[in-house]
């Protein structure tokens, strides 16, 4: 309602003047009932606007620390409040949150290009996520890249936890994925990364454990053109889902958490539906895996994997490095791990998966205390008893410092 009809009802009212309704509503192209009810009731009284609350309030400087977050998409805030703060609104309420409250985060450009489809088996994309940098609880920032690959036509995504982009990185990487999906694709796709090419001009050279590695595989690696990610477009759009853990900064313990975390996503993002087919990978992946070749014997494979040691899980859990010991999960008793020593980190495989990592010192036992813990609550059968509590007063007396240098 304009100012005009708003200062001549108030005027109507003030002096006790009745109007003629309809020649206003005329005027004015107003309804004169509308008219009459406002004059009926001392003159237009503008609406008070309502203050909506949202159950996201709670949440707002959380959300806009996490907005600050370089590289974070909002799908992966949602995510974070859902799974670690227990929201149970939509995504679609959550986006109108932020509309509402006119919190946005950095756009970015992008190129357009068309999508194409390849056939159930044919290509593996793959492609490093680097330099990620997250922050625990502590303020320890932990460095890391992901290993990322997409099946081309399923779209199952698989990221694997690396601390360097080497050429045996890349080969411990992709072996993991192999294993991981159960089969070998015809082909590899990627872009020209340092761990697996040299760049002479014009000229592509493969490293040659490379070109073994393909002999051995049965499998051709092919390279994308530079400066095109378009081609390898599938694995681009993981990555967008790896933007999902920097919601956690500030949120982790150590860098095992890390290790869940990524191994939770590994899940739950093939359970999620995907945009272009509308279907969840894990389902696609049902019938793709038929096409997939089979894995070459485990022997062949262990020749890739630079290790320093490989041994026997005991019942202890603990396996022996340098004199001292350290822990794994329970379920790895009696199958072998690989110990390998990057810097002061111990790192322990099984085939090629991450199970375990420890920084290397000069105390004789040194268990991880879920590892303790888990197997303890498998043994003791009084499940009234505080496990935990067993747990720490029992590792506190296995803390006994190291040994003599």
């Amino acid at each position: 309602m304009n100012a005009t009809i708003t200062t001549t009802l108030s005027f109507f009212n003030m002096h006790n003047i009745k109007p003629n309704f309809s020649e206003l509503a005329r005027q004015h192209n107003i309804d004169r009932h509308t008219l009459k009810k406002h004059y009926d009731a001392g003159g237009y009284k503008p609406r008070k606007k309502r203050n909506y609350t949202s159950k996201l309030d709670e949440y707002l400087d959380l959300i806009k620390d996490k907005l600050e977050i370089v590289g974070i998409t909002y799908i992966g805030i949602y995510n974070f409040l859902v799974n670690e703060k227990g929201y149970l609104g939509t995504y679609s309420n959550f986006k109108a949150y932020l509309k509402s409250r006119k919190l946005s985060k950095p756009k970015y450009k992008s190129t357009p290009h068309v999508k194409y489809e390849t056939p159930k088996g044919k290509q593996l994309q793959v492609d490093w996520k680097e330099d990620i940098s997250i922050i625990t609880k502590h303020g320890e920032i932990i460095k890391f890249n992901l290993f990322t690959a997409t099946l081309s036509s399923s779209r199952l995504h698989y990221f694997v936890y690396s601390e360097s982009r080497t050429e045996e990185s890349f080969i411990r990487c992709l072996l993991d994925t192999i294993y991981h999906i159960g089969g070998v694709p015809k082909e590899i796709l990627t872009d020209n990364m340092s761990a697996i090419v040299d760049v002479r001009g014009k000229k592509k050279v493969k490293h040659p454990k490379i070109l073994q590695l393909e002999k051995d595989l049965g499998i051709k690696i092919r390279l994308c053109k530079a400066r095109s990610p378009e081609t390898k477009g599938k694995v681009e759009s993981a990555n967008r889902f790896v933007s999902r853990i920097l919601a956690y900064n500030n949120e982790i313990e150590d860098k095992d958490d890390l290790l869940k975390i990524i191994e939770k996503f590994n899940k739950a993002i093939n359970n999620e539906v995907n945009q272009t087919t509308n279907v969840a990978p894990i389902i696609l992946f049902q019938k793709e895996k038929e096409y997939l070749s089979p894995i070459p014997t485990n022997c062949m494979i262990d020749a890739y994997i630079v290790d320093n040691l490989t041994c026997i899980v005991p019942p202890t859990l603990l396996v022996k490095f340098k004199g001292n010991e350290y822990s794994v999960p329970m379920k790895y008793i009696n199958k072998r791990v690989k110990l390998v020593q990057i810097e002061n980190i111990l790192h322990i495989y099984s085939t090629t998966k991450l199970v375990r990592t420890h920084t290397i010192s000069n105390k004789l036992i040194n268990y991880n205390k879920e590892d303790y813990t888990e197997a303890l609550n498998h043994s003791i059968r009084n499940k009234d008893l505080d496990i935990n509590k067993i747990s720490e007063e029992n590792l506190k007396l296995l803390d006994f410092g190291g040994k003599d240098e």
